[in-house]
């Protein structure tokens, strides 16, 4: 496909630097030459600075040309504008950030009068990862296929989880809820688990299951555990706006704790159920004083990656049962899990995620298959969901007669309305969507997956 990225913000870098190694043709247009400059030497990509909302500067880029315009600057309306202009020349596809609250239920009303294909909004959609966290305590991270009817979720197995020390063969036997356990990390190392696989403290498992049966399995390997009720955000930006408003309808009890006097009393009047603190929440004297140690749960959303850190390794030291900590930086992640934070967030790694995910939806009409994608281990993990559109040499035929390729695993096989958690007896058919989880990368097609 040929994409122009308008805006090389972290997102739009982060989105390049997924998509350079996909076959794309690439236009980055940005107003700062040093950026444009910087980016043309490391990716094989066409480069224009300039205003990404002006006429001109995309007839110079020749967005015209493009199958897609993704336009990520810092300003709502440029974006906005900027995919008005790019539908103008005749782009079929176009995607905006847009950032503000005032502007989010305006901007979903008329995104199809605008033209725009896709809206979106990095802290609105990192405060629901957030809200999904906390709202099922015991799993990490959740992620959805086959619009919603299938999960892939990560949980860890904590000290005393009946987990330690089962094999998958034995888990199976023992579990009357069937699902996949179709990758694990074990500190640096990432292991896509055969049947002798064993499960050890520490290990971070990431699984398919039916989405109807989570609560029965979370239940089985006791891991249903008592709802939070109190909690605690540290920043008062946009994210932490979000996330409070979630958990305040929820009837959670929220404390938020800003230092902006000005932005305490905006917030203040935006969440009228919300509990707002003017006060440095990095500080210990300020923490132990509005009651860290009595929350459930503690929610770092600082500007500062170093503050976040900090503070959460206080929250986990006093014992608070679940702390989630926003990372901006992709250098600081490699060290997170010896410091014991092991729910860390990233609004541009979401937000670039959807994005991908969107367009290898959209090669579909030029080759690819997938359907949904996501990015596991910090993107040392890829999960698929492929449409097995064509007859193939593979089809009803027995998983445990194919070859796959090493650091291969179907995961599940969605069949009309029946969810599928694969052993080896299961079949692929013609018509069925099939969820893969591999350490190859750029897989575009069910092919790839088999020998």
């Amino acid at each position: 496909m040929k994409i122009a990225i308008i805006g090389l913000g972290t997102i739009g870098r982060t989105i390049l630097k997924h998509l350079s190694g996909e076959g794309h043709t690439i236009t980055i247009i940005d107003e700062d030459k040093a950026k444009v400059e910087k980016i043309i030497e490391k990716y094989d990509v066409f480069g224009v600075v300039g205003n990404g909302a002006c006429l001109d500067i995309q007839k110079e880029a020749n967005v015209q040309d493009t199958d897609m315009a993704i336009a990520l600057t810092d300003s709502d309306e440029l974006n906005v504008f900027a995919c008005l202009v790019a539908k103008k020349l005749g782009v079929r596809n176009t995607i905006a950030r847009v950032r503000n609250p005032d502007y989010r239920k305006q901007i979903i009303e008329m995104k199809d009068d605008l033209g725009i294909a896709m809206i979106v909004n990095p802290e609105l959609e990192m405060a629901e990862e957030i809200f999904n966290i906390i709202n099922l305590r015991s799993v990490v991270r959740i992620e959805h296929f086959a619009k919603g009817r299938v999960l892939l979720a990560e949980i860890v197995a904590e000290k005393d989880s009946p987990l330690i020390g089962e094999t998958l063969i034995s888990l199976g036997k023992k579990l009357n809820t069937r699902v996949l356990i179709c990758a694990v990390q074990r500190g640096d190392q990432v292991i896509i688990p055969a049947g002798r696989f064993q499960i050890q403290e520490g290990d971070k498992i990431h699984f398919t299951a039916d989405a109807r049966m989570l609560g029965d399995f979370l239940a089985e390997v006791k891991l249903v555990k008592s709802a939070f009720k109190n909690i605690m955000i540290v920043g008062g930006g946009r994210t932490a706006y979000y996330l409070a408003d979630f958990l305040s309808q929820k009837k959670y009890n929220v404390k938020l704790l800003e230092s902006d006097p000005a932005r305490c009393e905006e917030l203040a009047e935006l969440l009228p159920r919300v509990t707002v603190i003017c006060g440095n929440g990095t500080q210990h004297d300020v923490l132990l004083e509005e009651g860290i140690e009595a929350m459930d749960a503690f929610v770092a959303l600082t500007d500062i990656d170093e503050e976040n850190m900090i503070v959460s390794m206080f929250a986990n030291k006093k014992k608070v049962k679940k702390t989630i900590t926003q990372i901006k930086s992709d250098d600081l992640f490699g060290m997170l899990d010896e410091l014991g934070i092991n729910n860390n967030v990233s609004s541009k790694q979401i937000v670039a995620g959807r994005i991908i995910s969107y367009i290898r939806a959209l090669a579909n009409t030029v080759g690819s298959n997938v359907l949904t994608m996501y990015q596991l281990v910090n993107d040392q993990v890829e999960a698929l969901e492929f449409a097995a559109r064509r007859e193939n040499r593979f089809y009803n035929k027995p998983l445990r007669e194919l070859q796959l390729k090493k650091n291969c695993l179907v995961a599940c096989i969605i069949r009309q309305n029946e969810i599928i958690i694969p052993d080896g007896n299961a079949q692929i058919q013609l018509g069925d969507n099939v969820v893969v989880v591999t350490t190859h990368k750029n897989f575009d097609d069910l092919n790839d997956v088999f020998e």
